[in-house]
């Protein structure tokens, strides 16, 4: 199969299995055995395609009004090739067109052919409907940005139309690449050396001073991550151990830990003395922990596969000096790195995790010592998720206060953002994923 052919098999799974795009878009490279040009050749129409779901219909409706109802894998072909035709500069709009035909041959019958061929061409003879012509702002914004109106509109009056409209639009930006350097094997510069020794090119992060960024090359395939060096992690994610702050020798709990990412962190940061109990439901998430924290060297990182919400039934009350709970959430913070959740997911979905974070921020809480630390955090901006999630938990556990010591741990241009002992960080920031977290402590 051609790269267009791979990429429309991947955006079917994408829409019809709820397949993960970017475990999807792996599979599709090793299937493919594509090199490196093909390979991100098939990445930029993938998640543009879905990023720009909404915008590519829009566009497209003016001129299917006449046709019967489209088989949904003509219609994804059509998205995937006007995707070529608007955003991509590299690719002539003759070729695109041209495979497109040529799939539909392949797939269909000599009236697709027909159809995708008509289609494609009558827009680059008559050109784009205008999404300037909608009235609404809301509407606009969502049809500009292709997100879903309500979540556009819940944005609007969460931050006000310009953040929610800066926030979309970063949202149809390809996300940073980021690695954590692991403190116990390296400095940041060192890593830095290293990696400029495979040909890599990467530079210090904007934010946390444990961060590198790529500017080319791929950070998970050097020998640098091989060594133990480094964890591939958001910037702001980096910021949880850091509010977390615990100490060498402590027996720290983080709920719902898998891939590890925070949980390495935390584990790091104590030196590799202490304990980290990583709790998560997936005994197959569970095994990735172990895998991370043996790779990069950790002997202080326990597992167990466990409902964050029993955690009572295994552990003593009391028996934690902090707690980290990195709840689920709707991941709205990470639409860059995971474009189809944003159609996937709706506001029933919103209101049934604000349950599960408070079943488990309930069950994490008689586990912390008095006087301890409990930090929660959410890779979503949803405020029903994050702040009136903890002004939710602080009513009903009123053994547990807000710590303004947030500020002192977080690095300098993070703290203007901190309000209260939580911090709201939104994707256009920093360049980074939307995150939240709040430090609490327990009353003595």
């Amino acid at each position: 199969m051609n790269v267009r052919e791979l990429a429309l098999d991947t955006l079917l799974a994408i829409e019809q299995k709820g397949a993960y795009s970017h475990l999807q878009l792996n599979e599709a490279i090793q299937k493919g055995r594509l090199d490196g040009r093909d390979a991100a050749l098939l990445t930029e129409i993938v998640y543009g395609t879905v990023q720009r779901r909404d915008t590519l219909d829009y566009y497209l409706a003016p001129f299917l009004r006449k046709a019967r109802r489209l088989e949904p894998w003509v219609r994804v072909l059509l998205r995937l090739t006007l995707y070529q035709m608007v955003y991509l500069d590299r690719v002539p709009d003759r070729a695109a067109v041209f495979e497109a035909v040529e799939i539909a041959k392949r797939r269909g019958h000599r009236g697709i052919a027909s159809l995708v061929n008509g289609v494609l061409r009558a827009i680059g003879r008559e050109g784009l409907p205008s999404i300037e012509a909608v009235d609404d702002a809301g509407k606009r914004l969502a049809l500009a940005t292709s997100h879903p109106e309500w979540l556009v509109r819940r944005w609007i009056q969460q931050y006000g139309y310009e953040e929610a409209a800066r926030m979309c639009e970063t949202n149809l930006r390809p996300p940073q690449s980021t690695a954590r350097v692991n403190r116990l094997r390296a400095t940041v510069e060192e890593a830095l050396e290293r990696l400029r020794a495979e040909g890599m090119q990467a530079i210090p992060g904007h934010v946390a001073p444990e961060a590198i960024r790529a500017e080319k090359g791929n950070l998970a395939h050097t020998e640098t991550f091989r060594a133990g060096w480094l964890t591939i992690q958001d910037e702001s994610s980096m910021l949880v151990a850091r509010a977390l702050d615990p100490a060498p020798g402590e027996r720290v709990l983080d709920c719902c830990a898998a891939p590890g990412g925070k949980t390495t962190h935390i584990a790091e940061r104590m030196d590799g003395r202490g304990e980290v109990v990583a709790v998560d439901i997936h005994e197959h998430k569970v095994k990735l922990i172990e895998q991370q924290a043996k790779r990069l060297g950790l002997d202080n990182v326990a597992t167990l596969a466990l409902d964050s919400r029993r955690l009572g039934e295994r552990f003593a009350p009391e028996s934690f000096d902090r707690v980290l709970v990195d709840a689920p959430c709707t991941g709205f913070g990470v639409i860059r790195r995971k474009p189809e959740i944003k159609y996937t997911k709706g506001r029933d979905d919103v209101a049934a995790l604000v349950e599960i974070q408070q079943a488990i921020l309930r069950a994490a809480a008689p586990l912390l010592k008095k006087g301890g630390t409990l930090v929660y955090s959410t890779c979503t901006v949803e405020r029903e998720e994050n702040e009136e999630a903890i002004a939710r938990f602080l009513a009903d556990h009123p053994d547990f206060f807000l710590d303004a010591s947030l500020p002192e741990r977080m690095p300098e241009p993070v703290r203007p953002h901190v309000k209260g002992g939580m911090l709201q960080l939104l994707p256009h920031h920093f360049d980074s994923d939307g995150f939240f977290i709040a430090r609490l402590r327990k009353k003595v």
